[in-house]
């Protein structure tokens, strides 16, 4: 069986053009639910953040109007306190990639304030993309991309298909016109090919050894993609 990185945003806020700061982390959803099947199929998950600090839940994708109701609030909320990798995850910048035969990055809107601009998860996705590893990515996930800078200064994925949270998606959660920057049109000024779907509906584009997914009701082909590349 595999052994598999998922990379998890270490913020617990996003500051908006206003200075303010959104109470923010991973949503549940896009780590839970990648993370079972995985899992499941007898993988093994190991979690890197950035620091090594103990990630957040998003509270909001607790919530039971993200998770089918009440009973599904309580299942997700399980589920994340489940998590034991969520309490004692790895230093990012101790990460060996060569252990590794795939790698997740789940959303939230935490990836737009650390990852977008980390280092070390940059050059991570760049050595991945570079070796044709399996790469899942959801929601603001791939706001990553944006650091996966080469060494002559271009975006290890420009040219590529991607799937991720859309303007339309941040304009109807009620951010559109509060945030600094919007991640389809960073990921448009990296040079990716935006492949944009129906808000909120499932969107996966599998281009290569990338595999992304536009939205948290995305997560599951998501996961579903990347086991298939680990057969």
């Amino acid at each position: 069986m595999s052994k598999i990185l998922f990379v998890v945003t270490g913020a617990d806020h996003w500051e908006l053009a206003d200075g303010t700061r959104h109470p923010t982390g991973v949503w549940a959803e896009e780590i839970v639910v990648p993370h079972e099947m995985l899992t499941s199929a007898g993988h093994e998950v190991v979690i890197a953040t950035p620091d090594g600090v103990v990630p957040r839940v998003d509270r909001g994708s607790l919530l039971p109007e993200f998770t089918g109701g009440p009973a599904g609030a309580v299942r997700m909320t399980e589920a994340v306190e489940g998590l034991e990798g969520l309490r004692k995850p790895i230093r990012l910048a101790e990460v060996d990639l060569d252990e590794y035969q795939a790698v997740f990055y789940p959303g939230g809107h935490g990836p737009m304030e650390d990852l977008a601009v980390d280092q070390d998860s940059g050059r991570l996705l760049v050595a991945a993309q570079q070796a044709k590893k399996p790469l899942g990515i959801v929601c603001h996930g791939p706001a990553a991309l944006l650091a996966a800078v080469t060494a002559d200064g271009s975006n290890a994925f420009a040219g590529c298909r991607v799937a991720a949270f859309t303007n339309v998606e941040e304009a109807q959660a009620g951010f559109a016109d509060k945030a600094k920057w919007l991640l389809q049109d960073r990921l448009v000024d990296i040079g990716v090919q935006f492949q944009e779907g129906e808000a909120w509906a499932p969107n996966v584009v599998v281009d290569g050894n990338l595999i992304t997914g536009q939205n948290p009701a995305s997560s599951e082909q998501v996961a579903t993609e990347l086991l298939a590349k680990l057969s």
